[in-house]
């Protein structure tokens, strides 16, 4: 090794330094991480595509049998937010029969005696894995009044319906990212 090779920086092909380059948007299966009191390890990774260069990655958190999704999207400044299943009979209204009848859901919805109003909706693709084949559905997004809180519901073909509730979090709020034995 030359003195100049002490000075240049990581070459592009470079694999990144497990270690030092910890950080929430790396996140790889097998990886743990602490938030909310807890352990959990990454179990698996998805990628949305939105279009126009639009992309969204979410890793499967899992902790004991507790199961929360981790999503990373970027609209101006990224942004991070945590959420897990909801049954979609939870949400009052028979609200597949409508979004059926209707192209769409109305746009308020009540779950779990809190009130949600509809912010965004739009189609997307769906990468199990980050990669391979893709899969279409539409997402509507309803928030709270603050701003903090969501639910989303996604339509997946004619009549499968899911629904998520969460919430916004933020970077620092996750600790103790590390790669696991099999990483």
């Amino acid at each position: 090794m030359s003195l100049f090779d002490i000075f240049k920086g990581k070459d592009e092909n470079e694999e990144l330094d497990p270690l030092a380059d910890l950080t929430l948007s790396r996140l790889k299966v097998g990886y743990y991480l602490d938030f909310d009191l807890k352990t959990w390890e990454v179990t698996a990774y998805n990628r949305y595509d939105y279009g126009e260069g639009d992309y969204g990655d979410e890793w499967e958190l899992t902790s004991g049998r507790e199961k929360i999704y981790l999503e990373r999207g970027e609209d101006d400044e990224v942004e991070w937010s945590v959420s897990k299943k909801l049954p979609i009979g939870a949400i009052e209204g028979n609200i597949p029969r409508h979004i059926i009848e209707f192209e769409d859901p109305p746009n308020q919805i009540e779950a779990k005696g809190k009130t949600y109003y509809l912010d965004e909706s739009g189609s997307a693709y769906f990468y199990k894995g980050g990669r391979g084949q893709r899969i279409g559905f539409i997402a509507w997004d309803f928030i709270d009044e603050e701003g903090e809180n969501f639910v989303t519901i996604e339509q997946w073909g004619e009549e499968a319906f899911e629904a998520a509730e969460g919430r916004y979090v933020e970077e620092y709020e996750f600790t103790n990212i590390l790669p696991g034995l099999n990483s």
